[in-house]
């Protein structure tokens, strides 16, 4: 594709299509980062590895079943996510979704920026012997990144496609020697995780809510698959990536008692070889997650240019990290969970049933009131039962969802194709 024509709001062209089984490989390249496996580490440590087994297999569930739908419309439709938001909320409307959607990711970014950060300074202390203050890492890996995003994203992700099989075996091989530790727990079943812990109920949650972002955006990627079948391949990314990610961290956790990755491979003599893998897969994971950002903020101030938001959401960015946003990263995928749902609940019903599967270009809307009628209600009724003020399914982000998609077939009940 060329770098020029990101069909940013056109159909994707036939001669830029490609496969499904490489898409898998990036979208599983999203899920191996930093927070993803500082995630399995602290849900394994506090509720221990046969619920957090339970957890990982349920969220992985939902997440799959939701971006197969979802990346058939971005494979039908072959529009990016934006456009697809466009016709469900109208084009102003689909600011305010992209202003929520660019503050999601922009948290990320910070969180794996931070714990980037933490790496390179345990590393550079253990492998060197030189300690440099956490600001100044922070500093610099964001000004990298920030300069990598602007210039260098394109063959960075061609690094990420070689980078990313290389660490999924090395972690394995990880997993494979702390096994083999004598020290630790010896039987991973044997942990007993501390009494005020999360409940299984509350990890399923934080899993579900942290990864909602990906089967929205999906359409960005399954636009470029040649087909249904080839784009249902790729959620392979997500229904095999995923779960083995938070695997991998949860048992080397367990067996280390270390939540820190860079701490857990020092533990087993691969501090090394992990941080040089690990600091390119988050290089790149972080460089996309801003360009992202970018893309979607550019959506809500068209004005500015793309290195001119670039430097801007990045600098955001850093302050958040430098004020460690990372302690609050379970309240912040909390949130996620309960104002994201709604969002793909309604343009899956709006392509479906509203549309009939046809987007017409001109007939965009500035506004589509009835899209963010149902997700004002869903999202406030979503919060009042995450407060626990009342209950529907006692999963918040289920009840975002469900709330939020009848709602909407409600509200366009005259003009659905039941």
């Amino acid at each position: 594709m060329s770098d020029s024509n990101q069909y940013t709001t056109s159909k994707v062209e036939a001669k830029d299509f490609t496969s499904g089984w490489m898409m898998a490989l990036v979208i599983a390249g999203t899920g191996l980062s930093l927070p993803i496996l500082f995630l399995g580490s602290e849900i394994a440590l506090n509720i221990g590895l046969k619920d957090a087994l339970i957890a990982f297999g349920f969220s992985t569930l939902v997440l799959t079943v939701l971006g197969m739908v979802t990346t058939l419309i971005g494979n039908r439709s072959r529009l990016s996510t934006y456009m697809i938001l466009r016709f469900s909320f109208g084009e102003k409307g689909a600011k305010i979704i992209n202003f929520i959607i660019g503050v999601s990711l922009l948290g990320w970014f910070s969180v794996a920026l931070e714990l980037l950060a933490q790496a390179i300074q345990v590393t550079a202390t253990e492998v060197l012997g030189l300690t440099f203050p956490l600001w100044s890492i922070v500093v610099f890996a964001s000004i990298f990144i920030t300069i990598t995003t602007i210039y260098g994203i394109r063959s960075i992700e061609k690094l990420a496609n070689i980078a990313v099989p290389i660490l999924f075996v090395f972690l394995g091989y990880a997993v494979y020697k702390s096994l083999n530790q004598t020290t630790g727990v010896p039987n991973l079943w044997e942990y007993i995780p501390p009494e005020n812990g999360m409940t299984l109920f509350e990890a399923t949650s934080v899993l579900v809510g942290s990864s909602l972002l990906l089967p929205i955006l999906l359409a960005d990627f399954s636009r470029f698959i040649y087909n249904d079948k080839q784009s249902l391949i790729s959620i392979l990314g997500i229904a095999i990536g995923t779960p083995l990610v938070l695997i991998i961290s949860a048992i080397t956790t367990i067996k280390t008692g270390e939540v820190d990755i860079i701490q857990i491979m020092k533990s087993l003599g691969l501090i090394l070889p992990a941080f040089i893998l690990l600091f390119v897969s988050t290089w790149v994971t972080n460089a996309a997650n801003l360009y992202s950002t970018v893309l979607t903020f550019s959506t809500v101030q068209t004005k500015w240019t793309f290195k001119t938001m670039c430097i801007v959401t990045s600098t955001v960015g850093t302050i958040l990290a430098l004020f460690q946003f990372s302690d609050y990263l379970f309240d912040f995928l909390n949130i996620i969970g309960v104002l994201t749902p709604s969002i793909a609940a309604i343009y899956i019903i709006d392509f479906f049933w509203i549309k009939n599967q046809q987007y017409d270009l001109s007939k965009i809307k500035k506004w589509e009131r009835t899209g963010l009628i149902s997700w004002g209600i869903s999202s406030i009724i979503a919060v009042l039962t995450y407060q626990e003020i009342f209950q529907i399914t006692h999963a918040y982000f289920v009840d975002s969802f469900l709330i939020a998609g009848l709602m909407y077939w409600f509200l366009n009940r005259k003009s659905n194709h039941f």
